[in-house]
C-alpha cells in the first residue's frame, strides 16, 4: 500500500515511537492523527510536524474517545493504515520481597492498557477500515506493538510481558479474522529502544543494556521502528507475523 495521500492513526503519537512513525507517514504524504492522552505533548508534537498532522486526545481504553479518533482520521479520508505504540510498564513481582502476593491492580491496569487498550484500537480501526473501498486489492492494515519481553520477560515485568504475548498471540488470529475484510495485521516486538522512558537511566545501566545487544551493540532507534512499520504498511504479502526488531538480543531473567 503506497501511504501518499491515505489517513492514518498512530496511537502513543506524542513520543518515541509513536513520534517517529507519525513522522515517517507524514513525510511519505499521509495524513495523520496522533492519538494520546490529554496531558500528553501530542498537540506540540503534532505542529512540529510538517505535513497534515492532527492530535486528538484519547485513552486507547475508551470506545468513545478512540472512536472520535476514528472519526477524525476518516473524516480527512479513507482510513487505511493504525500504527498502535500505546503502552504502559509497571513492575511488580508475583510474591515480593516481603513476602506479600503481588499487586493484582497493577496487574490489572498493564493488562488493560496493553492487552485490552490494543483490542480496542484494533477492533475500531478495523470497522472503520471495512467500510473502504478495495485500494490495490486492501483496505487496510493494522500494526501492533508487541515486545521481546512476550518471550523473556524479566523478572518484575509479569505484567507486561501478559500484555505483550497477549498481542503476539492475537497477531495471527485478527489476520485470519480479517481476511475476508481485506485487512492485514502485523506485529512489531522491539527490544531495547532508544526512547524517553530510558532518558533518566544511569550512564552505567545505559552501557550495559547497549553491551548486551549482539549486533548493532546499542540501543534500537525510533526511526528504525518507524522503517519497519512503513515496511510492513507498503509489503502487501506481509501479513499475520509478529517480527523482533531487537539486534538479536535474548534478555536475562534479570
Amino acid at each position: 500500500m503506497d501511504v501518499a495521500g491515505i489517513s492514518a492513526v498512530v496511537t502513543g503519537g506524542a513520543s518515541g515511537l509513536g513520534r517517529a512513525t507519525a513522522h515517517e507517514l507524514a513525510a511519505r504524504g499521509a495524513r495523520v492523527v496522533i492519538a494520546d492522552l490529554p496531558q500528553s505533548d501530542g498537540k506540540a508534537v503534532a505542529a512540529a510536524i510538517s505535513g497534515s498532522v492532527h492530535f486528538v486526545p484519547a485513552d486507547v481504553r475508551s470506545a468513545e474517545e478512540m472512536t472520535a479518533v476514528f472519526d477524525a482520521a476518516a473524516a480527512a479520508g479513507p482510513l487505511r493504515a493504525v500504527v498502535h505504540c500505546a503502552g504502559k510498564g509497571i513492575r511488580t513481582r508475583v510474591v515480593g520481597s516481603d513476602g506479600a502476593p503481588g499487586d493484582l491492580d497493577i496487574y490489572r491496569e498493564v493488562i488493560e492498557i496493553n492487552l485490552i487498550g490494543t483490542f480496542n484500537v484494533l477492533r475500531l480501526g478495523a470497522a472503520q477500515m471495512a467500510a473502504n473501498e478495495p485500494a490495490d486489492g486492501e483496505r487496510g492494515v493494522c500494526v501492533l506493538t508487541a515486545s521481546i519481553a512476550a518471550w523473556e520477560g524479566q523478572i518484575g515485568q509479569i505484567p507486561y510481558a501478559s500484555a505483550k504475548a497477549g498481542i503476539a498471540g492475537m497477531t495471527l488470529v485478527a489476520a485470519r479474522d480479517l481476511a475476508s475484510r481485506l485487512i492485514r495485521v502485523a506485529t512489531i516486538a522491539p527490544g531495547v529502544m532508544d526512547t524517553p522512558i530510558l532518558s533518566g537511566i544511569r550512564a552505567d545501566v545505559r552501557e550495559s543494556l547497549e553491551a548486551a545487544v549482539p549486533n548493532p551493540r546499542r540501543l534500537g532507534y525510533p526511526q528504525e521502528f518507524a522503517d519497519l512499520a512503513l515496511a510492513i504498511i507498503g509489503n502487501g504479502y506481509l501479513n499475520g507475523e509478529t517480527i523482533r526488531l531487537d539486534g538479536a538480543i535474548r534478555m536475562p531473567p534479570r
